[in-house]
């Protein structure tokens, strides 16, 4: 019975090697890209880890936006256009009518939460349920009704009084009503949001009185390049240029690694709004540019689709919003148009059972790494070989302790991989 099941396992990594051996010895050429935010970061751009960019246009076209999902409470401010929001402090919703700004400055301002697409700025109060900040929640009707007013500051620097009157939920439709501050003006807007399923966010305007439609279909993008109010570590806010994700999206971060660090199976997958952020650059006052924090590496994982290593290369600032960044497919070959290599990568034995020798051709006159990975991309050996006087590599590598199974050996420049498989067999 042992036996049989060890030559079942054996046939069952043979099938599993002849599927994948399809792209053996390929390579696979990095992508570097980059985005234009335009002068003054004026353009936001969403971006697609498959596809490239899926939109780009101006920041600065609405005030507040409103989660479309009928179990969704948030609603955003477009912070990082300049909209700040205050809650009023003097009275609740029957202070309409008699809203007294005095002391205006002094008030907290209100952000959006910069981790999480839900917590929006109106709903930075709240406590627990049935309290969602701007309102409550009736556990009869699922409907919320705003208990509280704001006083918020526009993209032109004006400001309004504002009062989100009502959700009924399962209509999605809001119910707000906005004025001057002195009254004047006062519009009742009902927002019917039944229609709206493919974005997530619809905006809308307090300077035009109209809705504005600012985000792509949701699952034609990745992540957001934008500027928004992000929080220091003792708590002030402050603006930053940076990159938010999907919320359907995950992300991972390391650093310090080298810049060909591909084992994204280690650590936990990051689901928030900014885990990729603005931090991947600092500002260097001596030559008065801005330079890219060296030997961080992130993984993006979309909710569909394969994973990908996401490395800043450069960052122009604000003259034209430039970034620079290079992608590729973490596990395997074949993302960017694959071609043949000049590197010529042979493995033998195999299968291997605790050694495998592996021979490296063709040009090599660049750095060179040898990694061994898991189907999963999880970097289980790896070193920088010595070339002998013909520049040819003959490398031995040690697989004892790796358990039996179908891995990738990968030799590695700066811009291209070859790739074969090998079996771990015993």
């Amino acid at each position: 019975m042992k036996n049989f099941y060890k030559s079942f396992s054996i046939i069952l990594i043979a099938i599993v090697f002849s599927v994948l051996s399809a792209t053996a010895g390929q390579s696979v050429t990095i992508k570097s890209d980059s985005i234009f935010m335009l002068a003054g970061y004026a353009n936001e751009v969403y971006y697609s880890m498959k596809n490239g960019v899926v939109q780009s246009g101006p920041r600065a076209t609405w005030d507040i936006a409103f989660r479309t999902m009928k179990l969704s409470s948030s609603i955003l401010t477009n912070d990082g256009a300049g909209v700040v929001l205050y809650t009023y402090p003097k009275a609740d919703t029957t202070g309409w009518a008699t809203m007294d700004t005095a002391g205006l400055s002094s008030w907290t301002p209100m952000y959006n939460d910069p981790t999480n697409w839900e917590n929006g700025a109106f709903s930075r109060n709240a406590t627990v349920h049935p309290d969602y900040g701007w309102g409550k929640y009736n556990d009869v009707t699922h409907n919320l009704t705003g208990d509280s007013l704001f006083v918020i500051k526009l993209r032109n620097g004006s400001y309004k009084k504002l009062w989100i009157v009502k959700k009924f939920s399962a209509d999605d439709i809001y119910n707000f009503r906005y004025a001057n501050l002195d009254g004047t003006d006062e519009q009742f807007v009902v927002e019917d949001f039944k229609s709206i399923t493919a974005t997530d966010f619809s905006g809308f305007s307090l300077q035009t009185n109209e809705r504005i439609s600012f985000e792509p279909i949701k699952s034609s993008w990745d992540i957001l390049f934008t500027k928004y109010m992000s929080v220091q570590s003792n708590g002030t806010p402050y603006l930053v240029t940076g990159v938010l994700s999907n919320d359907s999206v995950k992300t991972k971060k390391f650093y310090p690694v080298t810049l060909d660090y591909n084992d994204f199976g280690a650590g936990k997958w990051d689901s928030t709004r900014s885990h990729i952020g603005w931090d991947w650059k600092v500002f260097d006052m001596i030559s008065f540019t801005y330079k890219v924090v060296d030997s961080t590496v992130y993984f993006v994982k979309p909710v569909q689709g394969d994973i990908y290593k996401l490395v800043f290369t450069a960052f122009a600032g604000s003259s034209t919003g430039q970034v620079k960044f290079d992608l590729e497919k973490s596990a395997g070959a074949g993302i960017f148009d694959p071609k043949t290599s000049d590197i010529q990568l042979s493995v033998y034995p195999n299968p291997a059972s605790d050694r495998i020798n592996i021979n490296v051709t063709g040009k090599t006159g660049e750095d060179l790494m040898l990694s061994l990975t898991d189907l999963t991309g999880r970097q289980l050996r790896a070193d920088r070989p010595v070339r002998k006087a013909d520049g040819t590599i003959a490398y031995s590598m040690d697989v004892t302790g790796v358990q039996p199974g179908v891995y990738f050996v990968t030799v590695s420049t700066a811009a291209t991989k070859t790739v074969t498989k090998v079996i771990i067999s015993r």
